[in-house]
């Protein structure tokens, strides 16, 4: 996972996050509402898990048009275990070259979803995948306690390129940014949209 591109001011403290939103005004957040917390069932025991959220009002950079949607949905974006920086949402150019396009982590009703807004259809976000919020946890930590592991970032052309390198025959370079779907100290799937439809790009085994 990359450091978040730091445009946003937040007061990255969990526990007792405050977010500033574009007015500079200072918005208190609870901590019912910024950690979910319980337990799941591995391999027969009872196992505690703790998901660090945010809300979408701290990251003010996102169209006003994106932010209603998401609010909307009553989404809230999850924060991996690893998160040093307000993660989760990105900004990159995943239509075409230059395109200003978003995506989302959305956390709503216990699930969680990759949400794309391309330039061309920003009222009409894909869903790129999905899954219950407990099914992305994983231990970190001597204390047991599960985590959790999806993050997103954008991938430049020439990212993409070293993560093909050893590939014995090496793929066309792309014409424009991937967004690198990722578990924590895991793989990372390259989504790539070309030709009206997205597609995984090929990484070595």
């Amino acid at each position: 996972m990359k450091d978040w591109r730091k445009a946003v001011q937040v007061g990255f403290i969990w526990g007792s996050l405050i977010t500033l939103p574009v007015s500079g005004q200072q918005e208190n957040i609870s901590n019912a509402q910024l950690i979910e917390s319980g337990h799941v069932e591995q391999a027969g025991r009872s196992t505690p898990y703790l998901i660090h959220r945010l809300p979408v009002s701290s990251f003010p950079q996102l169209p006003a048009a994106i932010a209603a949607q998401l609010t909307l949905r009553g989404c809230m974006i999850p924060q991996t275990y690893a998160a040093h920086h307000p993660e989760n949402v990105i900004h990159a150019s995943f239509e075409t070259p230059g395109s200003s396009d978003w995506a989302v982590l959305c956390e709503a009703e216990g699930t969680v979803s990759l949400l794309v807004f391309l330039a061309s259809a920003p009222e009409n976000p894909l869903t790129l995948a999905s899954a219950p919020q407990t099914a992305r946890l994983q231990v970190h930590d001597l204390t047991g306690v599960l985590g959790f592991n999806w993050g997103i970032d954008p991938a430049t052309p020439d990212e993409v390129h070293v993560a093909q390198a050893a590939m014995p025959h090496h793929p066309p370079r792309i014409a424009h940014d991937a967004l690198a779907d990722s578990t924590v100290e895991g793989p990372t799937l390259y989504r790539f949209y070309a030709k009206s439809s997205w597609t995984l790009l090929p990484t070595p085994e």
